[in-house]
This record gives structure tokens, C-alpha cells and sequence, in this order.
């Protein structure tokens, strides 16, 4: 193996490692989302104050920083819209979205369904004639649904309305049209993953936090809430998103969209370990499934790396 091709597959090794950092942090956001919608806060104010404070903090970051400050003051016209764009999508219609479709459908249901992401990604990324996912990474693509139907089977009668259903399937497209235009971002603006997160975050969190203040209100907030709030704003959004815009530089669309799906098992782990909540035969062996498709998808995508190191479209 050349020297490039090692140093290859150590950058691959440590992006994936960080992605999967990133989906355990944000997997623990949903312990403490828990926790603030029993304390009554409204989901919509309560994504919208999540991120719009992570946006403040990454905000002070840029301005703290020369270089940060004048990349976002020599941003091309064109830089500006692409970010507003991802902002929109990414943040007020994913987590919209997302939120809202909580409100119609049980958890486990939405869960479900937005675990069906790789499948959008794979196929929008084949009809672009980009990043296309070869038979291996399909077959572990496969495999991880496969694991989400299995955990979440038999989801039984009544499980929620139509009007969930479409929000749910907005949410997903939305967020599947987030992650390729993230990574488009990320490799052809030039800009910071710092810049791109805190653009985008600021836009798409005020528009967030906006309709929710104007639909919901914010409730009752007292310091339990304000300290939810502030862990999630600082360390699982404004450190988090950085770090995953960071990954997004060497991990190709289906990757991160797979990585991204390991949240289900960690939930269901951790959710036994700080709810009590117990773990059947059946729901370990759907964990195992979905860790098998991410690590398919993973080996398959070095292997290809390395043969084609020479080739920077193919990087």
C-alpha cells in the first residue's frame, strides 16, 4: 500500500470515527429531549431554542477568530444562498418536521421511518451520476433496514394518522436533500466547516424558532429546562454539527447517511442503561443487523479508496 493510500485510509478511519462521535451525542439529545417534554417545554420553541442558542455560540466563535471573520464577510453572493438554502431544509424543515410528526405518530414509528434515509440518498445519488452506492454498500443498506423492521416489528394496528405519514415523508425527503447538499457544500465552497454550520444554523433556527414561538409559545422555563437547553445548544449541536460538517469533508453521502442510522441501536442502549427500559432477544439482534449494513458499507467504501487513491473525484 502506497504512502497515499495509507494516509487515505487514515483520514476515512478518523472521519468515520468522528461521525460516530457525533451520532452518540446526538443520540443522547434524545434522553434530554425526554426529560424537557416532561417538563412541558413545546417541541417546536423547544428544537427551535436548541439550536438557535448553539447557533449564538458557534456565531462568537466566527467573530472571535480573523480568518473565521473574514471568510463570512468575503462570502460570495452565491455561498450565501447555498447555506440559507441548507439552513431552511436541514434545520427548519428536517427538525420541523420532525418534531412535528412526533405529535401524530409514536416515536418508534417516526424512528422507523426516517431510518429508510439511505435508501433516498442512495438513489438520489445514482440519478446524479455521483457517489452512487455499489451492490455491497446496497447490501448493507439492506441490511440495516432490515434491523429497523425487525427492532420495530410488529408496530401493531393504530400507529397514527395520515397527516403524520406525510409529515414524516416530507421530513425525510427533506432531510436526505440536506445531506447531499451538505457534502456538495462542504467540498466545493471552500468555507469552513465552522463558517458553513453557524450560516446555516442561524438562518434555518430563526425561522425554526420563530414559528414555534408564534404557533406553541415557550412554556413554563425553569432551570432544569435552561440547563437541557444549554447542553444541547453547546455540546450536542454547535460542537456536534462542526464536527459533522468536518466528517462530511471525506465521508461520501451514503456513508454519513449510514453512520447516521447507528442512532437507533445507540438510543435503544442507552435508553436501557439510563430509562430501564429492557432490550429483547429480538431488538439485540436488530442492533446487530444495523451495525453489520453500517460496517459493509464502510469496508466496501475503503476498498474503493484504496484502489482508486490516485483519483481525486473518486476521494
Amino acid at each position: 500500500m502506497s504512502d497515499q493510500s495509507s494516509d487515505n485510509v487514515k483520514y476515512h478511519t478518523k472521519a468515520v470515527l468522528l461521525a460516530l462521535l457525533v451520532t452518540l451525542l446526538w443520540s443522547s439529545s434524545m434522553i434530554l429531549i425526554k426529560v424537557g417534554f416532561k417538563d412541558g417545554l413545546p417541541p417546536i420553541s423547544f428544537a427551535g431554542l436548541r439550536y438557535w442558542f448553539a447557533f449564538l455560540c458557534l456565531a462568537v466563535l466566527v467573530f472571535a477568530q480573523p480568518t473565521q471573520r473574514q471568510s463570512l464577510f468575503t462570502m460570495s453572493r452565491s455561498n450565501w444562498i447555498q447555506l440559507s438554502l441548507l439552513g431552511f431544509i436541514f434545520y427548519t424543515i428536517t427538525q420541523g418536521t420532525h418534531f412535528t410528526g412526533l405529535t401524530f405518530l409514536p416515536a418508534k414509528t417516526m424512528s422507523l421511518i426516517f431510518n429508510f434515509s439511505p435508501i433516498f440518498i442512495a438513489i438520489a445519488s445514482g440519478l446524479l451520476k455521483k457517489e452512487a452506492a455499489s451492490l455491497p454498500q446496497w447490501l448493507g443498506i439492506l441490511l440495516s433496514i432490515s434491523g429497523a423492521l425487525v427492532y420495530f416489528s410488529p408496530l401493531g394496528g393504530n400507529t397514527g394518522n395520515i397527516l403524520g405519514y406525510v409529515i414524516a415523508f416530507v421530513g425525510i425527503t427533506a432531510g436526505s436533500t440536506s445531506s447531499l447538499l451538505g457534502r456538495h457544500i462542504n467540498l466545493n465552497s471552500g468555507l469552513s466547516p465552522l463558517v458553513i454550520t453557524t450560516i446555516s444554523m442561524g438562518v434555518g433556527s430563526s425561522m425554526l424558532l420563530l414559528i414555534g414561538g408564534i404557533t406553541q409559545g415557550f412554556g413554563g422555563l425553569g432551570l432544569t429546562q435552561w440547563l437541557i437547553i444549554a447542553w444541547l445548544a453547546i455540546v450536542n449541536t454547535a460542537l456536534a454539527f462542526t464536527l459533522w460538517n468536518t466528517a462530511l469533508r471525506t465521508l461520501t453521502a451514503v456513508e454519513a447517511s449510514i453512520i447516521n442510522n447507528t442512532i437507533l441501536p445507540q438510543v435503544a442502549i442507552l435508553e436501557w442503561v439510563f430509562l430501564h427500559e429492557s432490550l429483547t432477544v429480538r431488538q439485540i439482534f436488530a442492533i446487530v443487523l444495523i451495525l453489520i449494513g453500517s460496517l459493509i458499507v464502510q469496508l466496501k467504501e475503503r476498498g474503493t479508496r484504496d484502489k482508486n487513491a490516485s483519483n481525486p473525484e473518486l476521494e
